[in-house]
């Protein structure tokens, strides 16, 4: 069994109200999220450039996602490097400016309302990214530590500060039309700079490291990870190019091809720490994250369908591309989140909670700080609601899309009250 802050790797460099904060905030965002998909179900399927969806993606991608990302690496990134956060008050001042930001850029889409309050959020989004870049540079700086691992976040910050930026011209551009195209075309492109070159490299780069050491695996191929590393921003560089430059659709396929690699690639790694883990028994946590490795595949699948019928019929299928956003923001980065929150999390709490009576008394495990039985019923809710919805938007069958929602909004529910459950803790009397 794990020790906490021993054998994990987790040991509490950055204090834990720094922390904190992310995850509640990503908690209730998700919840948030889910009310607003089962309120106004009908409207988004409808459309993905519909207010509503607009609003549910960047919840989804700021507040759920990058809010709880930017907390956990405030936690890992240190572990990463065997050296400490550059500044605590660079962490709190991220949190702050995202914490305004999401919810002011999220009610401009939500009331399509794309002028100052819209713009407003989304400055402040960058200052929040830009605190983080810089805390983490710092950091990477002094620790003078070289690591594959510290490089994937560096570097997937980068791409979110370049999406973050884009999206900010965009909003402009819809009053002041400076580009010259408008801004619903280049929605495909500020769009992919964030998957792949935010959430799909830090979620690499993260759970590359995470996983093995979930699993008590020794498994470690660091040049693999470096042609990961290369294929998915070689993929989104070559993406970028064709986009702005080449318009040639067949060439599309390229940055697939590459992106397709580097997953590939990926879940081979995972594959084979699998294999070789000294911990036999996989507990239901973990299972939900190697669950997201294999989601991974979807997005693909759907993109290859989507890039086919454009090159064949010269035109989107609105709903493959509802369905390709869902599966990557409602499947993949929802189940990475649900799976490596209940076990990055309770070590997290535990060094808050326990770790000045460490070896003076007898202390809970991490794991028992939080419920199972809520958790398993989280998986269940998320997956049969996942798979349903999904079902019912490429049938459109109303009452099941209904239905879906609804699993979703528990799933939302039992993961905030686990979440809640977990954060407040309190050591039992003596």
């Amino acid at each position: 069994m794990f020790a906490p802050g021993g054998n994990t790797g987790l040991s509490s460099t950055t204090n834990y109200r720094v922390v904190l904060p992310f995850y509640i905030y990503a908690a209730f965002a998700f919840l948030i999220a889910t009310l607003i998909l089962v309120f106004h179900t009908g409207d988004i399927a409808r459309h993905y450039f519909h207010p509503y969806t607009l609003a549910v993606t960047h919840i989804l991608a700021l507040g759920w996602g990058t809010m709880i990302i930017l907390g956990a690496a405030h936690q890992l990134v240190p572990v990463f490097i065997e050296g400490r956060l550059y500044s605590n008050t660079l962490a709190y001042a991220s949190f702050i400016f995202a914490a305004l930001g999401i919810p002011l850029l999220a009610y401009g889409f939500y009331t399509f309302n794309l002028g100052e309050t819209a713009r407003t959020g989304g400055e402040l989004i960058i200052c929040a990214i830009i605190c983080f870049l810089v805390n983490i540079t710092i950091s990477l700086i002094k620790s003078k530590s070289e690591n594959v691992h510290a490089v994937y976040v560096f570097t997937s910050i980068l791409w979110l500060l370049i999406t973050a930026s884009v999206g900010l011209i965009l909003l402009y551009n819809f009053q002041y039309n400076f580009l010259p195209d408008n801004s619903i075309d280049y929605l495909s492109l500020h769009a992919h700079m964030g998957i792949a070159g935010w959430f799909l490299l830090l979620v690499i780069g993260v759970s590359s490291r995470l996983i093995p050491m979930f699993l008590i695996s020794k498994y470690s191929n660091t040049r693999l990870l470096w042609w990961i590393f290369v294929c998915i921003n070689a993929a989104l560089l070559s993406f970028i190019l064709i986009f702005l430059y080449v318009s040639e659709k067949s060439l599309y396929l390229v940055p697939l091809l590459l992106i397709t690699a580097g997953i590939l690639l990926y879940a081979n790694y995972c594959y084979n720490a699998y294999k070789v883990r000294i911990r036999k028994k996989v507990d239901e946590q973990m299972r939900v994250s190697l669950l997201a490795i294999l989601m991974m595949s979807l997005p693909i699948l759907f993109l290859v369908v989507i890039v086919v019928l454009l090159l064949l019929a010269k035109s989107e299928n609105i709903s493959l591309v509802i369905a390709y956003g869902f599966v990557l923001f409602f499947g993949w980065i929802t189940a990475i989140i649900l799976g490596m929150t209940f076990k990055t999390l309770p070590f997290i709490v535990w060094n808050k909670v326990y770790h000045h009576i460490a070896g003076k008394r007898k202390t809970p495990s991490p794991k028992d700080l939080f419920s199972d039985v809520i958790f398993k019923w989280m998986a269940i809710s998320f997956i049969a609601g996942f798979l349903l919805f999904v079902i019912a938007l490429l049938l459109y069958i109303s009452f099941l899309l209904k239905l879906a929602t609804v699993l979703l909004l528990i799933t939302s529910f039992l993961y905030t009250w686990n979440v809640l459950k977990l954060i407040t803790h309190k050591p039992a009397k003596i």
